[in-house]
């Protein structure tokens, strides 16, 4: 799976500034404060949150980041489109297809 710069800081696109300082610094001190406690290394989670809150802050990086999210999606929209839209293989076998070998022992069997 991969993560956004809004995962990182537990956001929904779209959110204002002001929400992005606050959830930058919610998450930063969940992150440092959890470390401290449970003696984990969580530098590089914390660096990802500094990276994500670098961009999200930056009103032009992040029109651009957005503007490149929404080509992912529309890219991966147009091929799961083109893969649902794929005629099914010939042959293809459906839940109610009993095969002959079943077919004919389960007469005898249902009387």
């Amino acid at each position: 799976m991969n993560y956004t710069h809004y995962d990182y800081l537990d956001l929904a696109p779209g959110a204002s500034a002001a929400r992005i300082e606050t959830a930058y610094a919610a998450v930063l001190e969940r992150f440092q404060y959890g470390a401290t406690d449970a003696g984990q290394d969580l530098s590089g989670l914390v660096r990802m949150i500094h990276a994500a809150y670098e961009v999200l802050s930056n009103p032009d990086r992040r029109r651009h980041y957005d503007a490149q999210l929404a080509a992912e999606a529309a890219e991966a929209d147009a091929e799961l489109k083109s893969t649902l839209d794929a005629q099914p293989a010939a042959g293809t076998r459906f839940v109610q297809d009993v095969p002959g070998t079943l077919r004919a022992v389960m007469p005898p069997l249902a009387a």
